[in-house]
């Protein structure tokens, strides 16, 4: 017979258990240790649990676009809405396509809720205008439609969540004609200040209906009525020049004329949030693509020679002016805004330039909250099939296997701890939040990985039918079993796999935790089950079967071995012969 390679171990041989535990015990731990780290002691969950906020969307018909509504424009908007929600870090928001022109969102009860739903609610196409006029403060119906330039160069325009300041930059694209054909004086440096009685303008030439109308709008407009901010721009085309409104840093509405548009969303190639260490200030720093660029360079270029307010540029979401930062100095292809940004803010803005241009426009058709008792209910029934699932699993292990079950339970319960640290982890780490059907796909995994430790206890079972003692028995059947696991495991990881591939929104938190929990599987039993086994066969209990070891040979039909005894035969008599 051929001796084993040097270096080899024979298959037959016990290995290295205590390795094997140890290393599983400190992956437990420091998954543990992470939890506490990370603060997050309990997974998140998904709105059918937890609750939130279930928002529709409807698509709106655009002037000259009666096909603009098709199912390709439909996907796109669901992608950018979809990462724009989840760009605020809201665990497992859900977007979908319901019907021809609907939209829905699920936001689920979070920090960012919030955020998210007014996120969602800007769901027009993001353009960049150039600013011809602006009134401060809060304005009324009877507000008078004064120019007030911004003072040292300083932005006036301040959003709810940001206030560029001097030196705040931004990108856009060449403002042509349009822009001198806006209904604006020109800003002089005592624009600001009461004029003269005794000087008077020099003539100039009477507006034409056009302007008169823009101005008698933008004189007429109601800021703080948001029935007048969504009827102003009804039916507004991007070359054509506006009135919006926008929010300063102390909640009031200012009022704008803005010139056309020249740039939309879709030049912006990204943009995000940096803190700046040297200023300690947080900005938003903006990348154009490479058509983008040339239009950027040619606008920063005419603004950067303009008096304020005519050098700012506004950033103008469904209709309302979120930013209007001034340009100082001709750029290209990226540029900083600059202002009195906290982190959230700075992370909005950058939010909504990366992902504002939407390919139609949409209306908020319902908004429904969905409670957290619903969901507490569905959870609580969730976790009561589970565990009596898991005791009908306990009850036929300890009637079938007896001693054995012990190693199935405390593999069961390692295998819980670590799905239960990792789906914690996920959360921070990834947006995933449990939902009803991932807790499904967790109690499906029961029955998965108790198959694994069958499939083990059978091939032992199986060896020692044959004559063989228990040592040698773990060691001969594991070869044979892991094959078996690592097959039937692989299926089940690919069912996973594929569900979550062609599946959306709910469906796939029940293929990741299925498929999470079977990788786990293969993890406890190769590290926890096995290792274990191989120091019980070294226990009497177990190594000389104990009737309630579920090793007994006598009970799995074993005969022992029988002693040959020498037969002892009498003489035979002649007489009897």
């Amino acid at each position: 017979m051929a001796a084993p390679k040097k270096g080899r171990r024979p298959a037959g041989a016990p290995g290295r258990p205590g390795r094997a535990l140890a290393l599983i015990l400190i992956a437990m731990v420091a998954l543990t240790g992470g939890m506490f780290a990370t603060g997050e002691l309990t997974p998140r969950l998904g709105i059918d649990l937890a609750g939130g906020t279930s928002i529709t969307l409807k698509a709106k018909p655009e002037p000259g676009k009666p096909n603009a509504i098709n199912k390709t424009n439909m996907d796109t908007a669901v992608g950018i809405i979809d990462r724009r929600v989840n760009g605020l870090g809201v665990s497992e928001a859900e977007v979908q396509t319901q019907g021809e022109e609907n939209i829905i969102v699920n936001i689920p009860r979070g920090t960012n809720e919030k955020q998210a739903r007014e996120q969602v609610g800007t769901t027009a196409q993001l353009y960049f205008r150039p600013v011809v006029t602006y009134t401060a403060g809060t304005p009324t119906p009877d507000a008078t439609p004064s120019p007030k330039p911004s003072a040292g160069g300083k932005d006036p325009k301040s959003t709810p969540t940001a206030t560029p300041t001097a030196g705040a930059t931004t990108q856009g694209r060449a403002v042509t004609d349009g822009l001198k054909k806006a209904p604006t004086p020109t800003p002089t440096d005592n624009a600001s200040k009461s004029p003269d009685k005794s000087e008077k303008p020099d003539p100039a030439p009477s507006p034409d209906p056009a302007t008169a109308a823009l101005e008698k709008k933008f004189a007429a407009l109601d800021c703080t009525k948001k029935t007048e901010r969504v009827q102003a721009n009804l039916g507004v085309k991007p070359e054509d020049p506006m009135v919006a409104c926008g929010k300063n840093n102390a909640g009031e509405w200012e009022k704008y004329i803005l010139g056309p548009a020249e740039v939309n969303g879709k030049d912006v190639d990204d943009a995000s949030a940096q803190f700046d260490a040297k200023r300690g200030i947080w900005i938003v720093q903006m990348d154009f693509t490479s058509a983008g660029s040339e239009k950027f360079r040619k606008i920063t270029s005419q603004l950067s020679q303009q008096q304020p307010p005519q050098n700012q540029f506004a950033i103008v979401l469904d209709g309302e002016v979120v930013s209007a930062p001034s340009v100082n100095t001709t750029l290209s292809a990226n540029a900083e805004i600059s202002g009195s940004f906290t982190q959230e803010s700075a992370q909005d803005l950058a939010n909504i330039l990366s992902y504002g241009a939407l390919p139609l426009s949409f209306s908020e058709e319902t908004v429904t909250t969905v409670t957290a008792a619903l969901g507490g209910e569905q959870l609580k029934a969730g976790l009561i099939a589970g565990a009596i699932g898991l005791a009908l699993v306990v009850i036929y292990l300890l009637a079938y296997y007896r001693g054995l079950a012990f190693v199935a339970i405390v593999s069961l319960i390692v295998s819980a701890i670590l799905t239960y640290t990792i789906m914690t982890l996920l959360g921070p780490g990834i947006g995933f939040a449990l939902n009803l059907p991932a807790v499904c796909g967790a109690i499906v995994a029961i029955g998965i990985t108790a198959d694994s430790f069958i499939v083990y206890f059978e091939r032992i079972r199986d060896e020692i039918r044959e004559g063989r003692t228990l040592k040698p028995a773990v060691e001969r059947a594991w070869p044979r079993a892991r094959r078996t696991i690592l097959v039937s495991d692989f299926v089940s990881f690919l069912a996973a796999a594929v569900l979550f591939v062609v599946t959306v929104g709910k469906v796939q938190g029940f293929a990741f935790t299925l498929g999470l929990t079977t990788l786990l599987d293969v993890v406890v039993v190769f590290l926890f089950t096995k290792p274990l086994m191989t120091l019980l066969a070294r226990t009497k209990f177990f190594g000389q079967g104990h009737p309630w070891s579920g090793l007994d040979p006598k009970r799995l039909g074993v005969q022992p071995p029988l002693r040959r005894t020498r037969r002892v035969t009498a003489p035979i008599d002649p007489k009897e012969a």
